[in-house]
């Protein structure tokens, strides 16, 4: 479309003259258009089009790049409550264990022999933002009633750190064998395979989080195999591998959540048997 704003009319004109099939009402397209936006979308029909001429291939119909468009936003929806369920174990058991190795330093997270100190040092700085404390109010409450404490103990404050902040902390534990102790937890022997994992996982959920593209998902950095991870060199880069790894984890915390999980996935799976060729696209990612 070049560097100039169309209307969406001229949207529309552009995708016929490209060959894609509007077998849709010309008002619901105009609909979708102004709702999902014109670029949105081209993630979704890029699969079905020839990268040179940009013209359609296969006879695509805009309701099959509606159809992708919808699994991919389902598989996120999904993906975002199992991941939920792995970010609350994970951040439960990082204050569990080491506030129980350290239980005279409630606020273990900013002492500089227990965790990094660049964590700490941008720790301190965040935590006295007022944007922190104005979002967390059970972080105000605790000042108003002990004023001399410079921060909440690590099981109130590390509930309002992100998911990606916990994970920092996690790495940014001094003790190995304590980073050890919490892999072990999910089957893991080695906190560097563990972190590598986590970070997979944690890319993921910025994806769903943020509505970023899903289906054609491929990481530069293969997942790494363990005993009991069904990964193999045709999916360590692929969404594939991505949902056996959290499968993976979900198991380790509940096997009726996992079923749950594994069932979900196929459920949506199955929904694209109406439409081969959508089906074969996603079929190269997810086997």
């Amino acid at each position: 479309m070049g560097q100039k704003a169309t209307s969406v009319l001229e949207q529309i004109d552009l995708l016929k003259s490209r060959g894609m099939i509007l077998d849709l009402d010309s008002e619901k397209i105009k609909e979708i258009l102004l709702d999902i936006g014109y670029y949105r979308l081209g993630f979704y029909w890029h699969p079905f089009s020839n990268p040179t001429t940009h013209d359609f291939i296969h006879d695509i119909k805009f309701s099959d790049v509606l159809l992708l468009y919808y699994f991919d936003t389902d598989l996120k929806n999904l993906l975002t409550k199992y991941l939920t369920r792995f970010e609350i174990n994970f951040r439960t058991k990082v204050i569990y264990e080491v506030s129980n190795i350290f239980p005279n330093s409630p606020t273990w997270f900013a002492d500089t022999t227990i965790v990094e100190r660049n964590f700490v040092n941008t720790f301190e700085k965040n935590y006295y933002s007022d944007e922190f404390k104005r979002n967390n109010q059970a972080i105000m409450n605790h000042h108003k009633k002990y004023i001399n404490d410079k921060y909440a103990p690590a099981w109130k404050t590390i509930e309002f750190l992100t998911f990606g902040s916990v994970f920092k902390l996690y790495s940014a534990l001094k003790d190995e064998s304590i980073k050890e102790k919490i892999a072990n937890y999910y089957g893991i022997k080695k906190p560097s395979v563990f972190e590598a994992h986590v970070r997979t996982i944690l890319n993921i959920r910025n994806i769903c989080a943020h509505n970023g593209v899903l289906f054609d998902y491929h990481s530069p950095k293969g997942i790494k195999a363990i005993p009991g991870l069904d990964i193999t060199d045709k999916n360590r880069n692929t969404l594939s591998g991505v949902l056996k790894l959290i499968a993976f984890y979900i198991n380790k915390i509940s096997p009726n959540r996992c079923n749950d999980f594994e069932t979900a996935i196929q459920l949506l799976k199955k929904g694209l048997n109406i439409q081969l060729t959508v089906k074969g696209i996603i079929a190269q990612n997810i086997d």
